[in-house]
């Protein structure tokens, strides 16, 4: 059975993108592309979560499968079709079940939502409404990872850098996740994803001259944390979240030539005490506390209903901040907020991996420097990715 009557089409720019990336297929292989590790991980990352309606295809036909694995029928390539709850379950068309799995033909793509990705969909039921996950091989997930967080053109050992801190990453949070549904999600929560219009030959380039490589430590992989830019001077894990870590310690960064390495924002007293909330007018913003680091951990908003403490994670995510190392300047009659870097400050700093890199540094010995005691081990050699404790995660 195929599914047909479908009045919608991909947006032409977006099949010009997929045709490009089909042309690059024999360079690829010719060129660029490494052999894949002989066990592959599949992740399950959510592209849209509980929506009432999801718009799901295929480049090419596709087998619709249901959660027994059985072939319901085929989809038509390069028609939209919308995925809704349905009864208990999920449903495309007449197809219902408690899931559905989107299974491209020929090598072909999926579309969820807006992009193109590698992989298959998976369509469950969550509450009221339906979320997709896009099923994918973690090196061809990395291929859009390194382009989503970093900048496609810098030199081949910051994307090194970056792919390899990324595959640990994902396989830090697979091995710690407790949910049975899926493995990351497209932001930065986790990392951000943003299927083939982040690929680029340099960032596959960069994944596939790294393959399966991780950062580990005590044979296991590590939380490989890493940011924009620090600022100067990365921060103590225990400083910023929790846990001491030995391999994210304080280092001196190489970001000073990142655009972000300095900023400023003015707000009036009226928008300060409308953004933070419940204080009135603000009449002053005193930090209490500051990480060795100097980045604010608590400061104190008084204002002319009342005061309050508020943590720095709290400010910068209520003023739309770079980071919280930053210092407050009342100035007439409003205040200057002056910043550096952004992000957390933990790990690799990107925007120094880029200096570095620039300089001549290969990517082992930028990692060596974000990620102090830490090893590259290849998966499969750490005792913290066994396929066996993979597989033990729910379908």
């Amino acid at each position: 059975m195929t599914a047909t009557g479908s009045n919608t089409r991909f947006p032409i720019a977006q099949l010009f993108q997929l045709l490009r990336f089909k042309s690059l297929k024999w360079a690829l292989l010719l060129g660029l592309l490494t052999a894949l590790p002989a066990e592959a991980l599949e992740l399950r990352v959510a592209i849209q979560k509980g929506v009432k309606r999801v718009k799901v295809g295929s480049s090419t036909p596709a087998l619709v499968r249901n959660a027994a694995g059985q072939a319901l029928g085929t989809l038509s390539n390069l028609d939209a079709y919308a995925a809704v709850p349905k009864g208990a379950g999920v449903g495309i068309g007449s197809w219902q079940s408690n899931q559905l799995i989107i299974e491209p033909q020929n090598d072909g793509y999926v579309w969820i939502g807006n992009r193109w990705y590698r992989g298959k969909t998976r369509l469950i039921r969550q509450g009221s409404g339906v979320t997709a996950l896009n099923l994918v091989d973690l090196e061809n997930y990395l291929y859009s990872v390194v382009g989503s967080e970093s900048i496609p053109t810098w030199p081949q050992d910051a994307l090194r850098a970056q792919a390899v801190a990324a595959r640990t990453y994902a396989l830090y949070k697979i091995s710690k996740s407790s949910n049975r549904y899926y493995d990351l999600d497209t932001t930065t929560a986790t990392q951000v994803y943003k299927g083939l219009e982040k690929e680029f030959l340099s960032t596959q380039e960069a994944v596939n001259a790294t393959t399966g490589q991780i950062l580990t430590h005590n044979g296991k992989a590590i939380l490989a944390a890493f940011h924009s830019s620090s600022g100067g001077h990365t921060e103590n894990v225990e400083d910023i979240w929790v846990q001491p870590l030995p391999y994210l310690r304080g280092v001196v960064d190489y970001d000073q030539l990142s655009p972000v390495f300095q900023w400023n924002k003015t707000f009036s007293a009226g928008q300060l005490g409308q953004l933070i909330g419940g204080v009135g007018t603000v009449r002053s913003l005193v930090v209490e506390r500051r990480t060795p680091r100097g980045r604010v951990v608590s400061l104190k908003v008084v204002g002319t209903r009342r005061s309050k403490q508020v943590r720095g994670a709290q400010l910068r995510k209520a003023l739309n901040l770079r980071s919280t190392l930053f210092s407050v300047y009342p100035q007439n009659g409003k205040f200057v907020i002056s910043g550096r870097g952004y992000g957390h400050g933990l790990g690799l700093s990107q925007w120094g991996s880029q200096y570095l890199a620039e300089q001549g540094v290969d990517y082992q010995r930028i990692l060596s420097h974000y990620y102090q005691t830490a090893q590259i081990s290849l998966m499969g050699q750490a005792s913290g990715d066994s396929k066996s404790e993979l597989a033990l995660r729910k379908p």
